[in-house]
């Protein structure tokens, strides 16, 4: 029997909470030029003269506290995840899971599978909307490792799943599971932002449908690769699943690194208007992460909950990432034996998505 490869990638975690290991996880993140995107030389000062030196530092306290002893809760769902997943394929795939930077490695899993001569081997960026410095990165890491292969198995690559129908109604569930939706005065969908110079490199012929693309809310063929549109889309078919009101449903991003420009309306100012505006009550959704980790947990979960709570006496809660429900599990498993290809998006004009034009003020 032909047996085939099935290789989940996450972003990965330093090897501990400590100082030197996380200062070694940020360096080879951000030395990565799909993750930003400058001169290698204008890219190795920042990183290694400004950002690792200090930011490991805050970071590593951060790990501390999610850390169990033995591993980051992303390598650990992670591992959970490739069990069940396997357990649905069955003996004619092998479900492996790499990390793009750090461990386990792409390059060391890649070995793995060649060792054991698959006939195929799909590759499954968890990463549900598409980003060069994501989905991107992967891809160009595992063409990197295998281009010096003698023999080339078949490769497919997942670059999105955002619109696959089981994703949005995953959130939906772990959402309905958790919470009383009805009983929130907002909702916020919060993405990981990225440099908005970027946006236009996700665009047919590098052209950034500015006005068009910010406040999109159909999928073009011109658009189809365009970070924030894939967002914007996100948001709305988890809404539409749980019956959200477009007038108190916002799409934000967080997690914003230097002072360069990124994606916005950012998800701290959101909240911070919303609690002007008199909000009591907020859910978070953080449809960009597929397990709980870092962003979620801490940035959202933690900080961003006793902000709002200390600035204006509200409640803000956390919807938790996928992780290991049985919906998402069930969706890696249609990817796998492709039994979900999503249609090709129309050649039509964007519409503008009214509820990202929630006031600011």
């Amino acid at each position: 029997m032909n047996r085939k490869a099935v290789l989940l990638v996450n972003l990965g975690s330093p090897l501990s909470p400590k100082v030197s290991d996380v200062r070694r996880y940020l360096r080879q993140f951000l030395m990565d030029g799909r993750v930003i995107n400058k001169s290698y030389l204008f890219r190795w000062m920042l990183v290694n003269l400004i950002i690792a030196p200090f930011r490991s530092y805050k970071s590593a306290k951060a790990y501390t506290s999610i850390w169990n002893g033995k591993s980051f809760p992303l390598i650990r769902t992670g591992h959970e995840v490739v069990a069940k997943v396997q357990a649905l394929l069955g003996d004619e795939y092998e479900v492996f899971l790499a990390m793009r930077y750090q461990q386990p490695s792409i390059e060391s899993i890649l070995k793995e599978i060649q060792s054991k001569g698959f006939s195929s081997i799909k590759v499954i960026p968890l990463f549900p909307q598409y980003a060069s410095a994501t989905s991107g990165s992967v891809v160009q890491e595992v063409m990197r490792v295998v281009s010096r292969w003698t023999v080339i198995p078949k490769i497919t690559f997942v670059d999105k799943f955002y619109d696959h129908p089981l994703f949005s109604k995953a959130f939906a569930a772990v959402a309905e599971s958790k919470v009383m939706i009805a009983s929130y005065d907002a909702f916020i969908f919060s993405y990981h932002g990225i440099p908005k110079s970027q946006l236009a490199e996700h665009t047919r012929d590098h052209v950034c449908l500015n006005t068009l693309c910010e406040y999109c809310e159909r999928i073009t063929a011109a658009n189809q690769y365009c970070y924030r549109s894939q967002c914007v889309r996100t948001t709305q078919r988890i809404a539409r699943a749980l019956r959200l009101p477009a007038t108190r449903t916002i799409t934000s991003f967080q997690s914003r690194l230097g002072s360069e420009e990124w994606t916005g309306p950012y998800t701290h100012d959101v909240i911070e208007s919303f609690g002007r505006q008199g909000k009591k009550k907020i859910l978070v959704f953080s449809p960009a992460f597929v397990a709980d980790c870092l962003e979620t947990t801490i940035e959202i979960g933690e900080e961003y909950k006793e902000m709002f709570h200390n600035q204006y006496g509200g409640q803000l809660d956390l919807v938790p990432s996928l992780n290991t429900n049985p919906v998402w599990i069930q969706l890696l498993h249609d990817l796998a034996v492709d039994k979900y290809i999503p249609a090709s998006p129309p050649e039509s004009k964007p519409v503008p998505l009214t509820s990202l034009h929630i006031s600011l003020n």
